[in-house]
């Protein structure tokens, strides 16, 4: 196991004052719509969603029929999705699959509380897709440990071209936010692997939190934050808060390749960024070496976070390229966390230092790690100008160094209710 401290000192911060050098009362405060936070950062995916198509107005909360989100999903071609209410959509244990490509979900044109969805989660599995401003508290649904209910808050599966900015996650009994797919469809050549899975998604600005730990996934413990799977490239993982998730923030599988930057890490449990590739699920495959460029990202331990928890972990066969640069990680007492940890299956896996990054986006500029800390708590989740009180809470745990992972959504006070049921109002143009 390595030691070796992080690039760039840790240093305490007296988490009820301030907050990367900015005061509390300062992070109040959302930048309006227009500005930079607003704008998309330069990913991969050069794609437009909807734009350029029809405009369909969600008119109801329930979870298909005419008028839903659901039916609004399931026209063909290029299609921008507004809301002219706002509220809960309950699944009822279903997945909304989005299947037809050239969609923008547009959240931010709710009227407020905006869109929620409860018990189930949305599957990406198409191309050209923006979703934006839309809350998805899967949770457990009363279901008995380990009786099967494994549900993600979003999956793109086999999915390309893909925006996932400004979205809220929590209480998935699976990942909150994953990208993932088959690991060798099209061929025997990892260019054939890659055109097959996930590839090219974006994922920014996101809260991804309390994924449920000892809930209904078969497997028992599972509070994971995102997956990012085998030989998925393309993939931006950049300025979203995770808080309260037992592992994957992310974790990332064999011959991926990934940018992860400007994340505000709190309360890790027993994983933080994680690299792994199997080989058992390679089988008689050449491994194929991964790439990560780790940059500027923050990193706070917290009551679930385990004594000696590394900053990133490289696990089991294959080597990765790895890039990292001005990262920041504590644990709770202030003392900073090791570098890397190698735990090494059959072989032990190399780590190539690079000094240049490995992937990267072009045209995407990171921010100082001093200045990430206030910029994800102030603009991340969705509609961060109008949160809801789950948000709010989990914000403000982060902010003051409380909160823990996890294992039932009914311990942070369930699913929300609207006591007049739907609210109805004009169309947003924010």
């Amino acid at each position: 196991m390595s030691s070796l401290p992080l690039s760039v000192a840790a240093l305490p911060i007296r988490r009820r004052h301030l907050i990367g050098g900015v005061p509390l009362l300062a992070l109040g405060t959302v930048l309006p719509a227009g500005s930079p936070a607003e704008t998309p950062l330069p990913g991969w995916t050069a794609t437009r969603g909807g734009a350029g198509g029809r405009t369909l107005t969600v008119t109801t909360l329930a979870a298909d029929g005419s008028g839903s989100l659901a039916a609004a999903l399931a026209v063909p071609g290029a299609r921008r999705i507004v809301f002219a209410v706002g509220g809960i959509i309950d699944l009822k244990r279903a997945t909304l699959r989005i299947r037809e490509p050239f969609v923008t979900i547009a959240g931010e044109t709710a009227p407020s509380p905006g869109i929620t969805l409860i018990r189930g989660g949305i599957s990406v599995a198409t191309h050209d897709v923006i979703v934006r401003h839309i809350r998805v508290r899967a949770g457990a649904d009363g279901a008995a440990p380990q009786s099967g209910w494994e549900v993600d808050g979003l999956s793109c599966t086999a999915a390309h071209d893909v925006v996932i900015d400004h979205c809220s996650f929590a209480w998935a009994t699976d990942e909150n936010l994953s990208a993932s797919g088959p690991r060798f469809d099209g061929g025997t050549t990892p260019d054939a692997w890659r055109a097959h899975t996930s590839r090219n998604i974006t994922l920014t600005r996101n809260i991804i939190a309390e994924g449920l730990s000892h809930a209904s996934h078969a497997k028992g413990e599972h509070s994971k934050g995102s997956l990012i799977h085998d030989n998925t490239t393309g993939i931006l993982v950049a300025q979203n808060l995770y808080a309260h998730n037992h592992e994957r923030h992310p974790l990332v599988k064999g011959g991926a390749r990934v940018a992860c930057v400007n994340n505000l890490i709190y309360d890790p449990g027993n994983r933080c960024l994680h690299y792994a590739l199997n080989g058992v699920e390679w089988g008689d495959r050449a491994f194929v070496t991964g790439g990560m460029s780790i940059v500027g990202n923050v990193v706070r331990g917290g009551r679930s976070t385990r004594r000696g928890l590394p900053f990133l972990i490289v696990e089991g066969d294959g080597d990765l390229g790895l890039h990292m640069a001005d990262n920041r990680a504590v644990h709770a007492d202030g003392q900073p966390m090791h570098r890397i940890a190698i735990l090494p299956t059959v072989r032990r896996p190399q780590v190539i230092d690079r000094p240049r990054p490995v992937v990267w986006p072009s045209g995407l500029r990171a921010i100082p790690a001093g200045q990430v800390e206030a910029l994800v708590i102030a603009q991340a989740g969705a509609r961060p100008w109008d949160r809801d009180a789950v948000d709010h809470r989990i914000v403000a745990e982060v902010r003051e160094g409380t909160g823990r992972v996890i294992d039932d959504e009914r311990e942070v006070g369930g699913y929300a209710v609207l006591a007049n049921g739907p609210v109805a109002g004009k169309i947003r143009t924010r």
